[in-house]
């Protein structure tokens, strides 16, 4: 799979999948903050498989 997140894309991703995590520990402690390991991983392996399928990239081409 080809990279499709740029570098701003990816720190967002990663500051959102770091907060929702931290809610799970923190916040009113549901279960629903484990949703942010989606963004996370997606941002660690700079693969958005929605993106793939949309066809939208947000990283520069090269």
């Amino acid at each position: 799979m080809t990279m499709n997140i740029g570098s701003i894309d990816r720190i967002l991703r990663v500051v959102v999948g770091v907060v929702l995590i931290a809610l799970v520990f923190v916040g009113p402690q549901t279960p629903w903050g484990w949703i942010g390991v989606v963004p996370l991983l997606t941002a660690l392996v700079g693969v958005c498989p929605a993106y793939s399928i949309f066809g939208i990239k947000t990283c520069k081409r090269k």
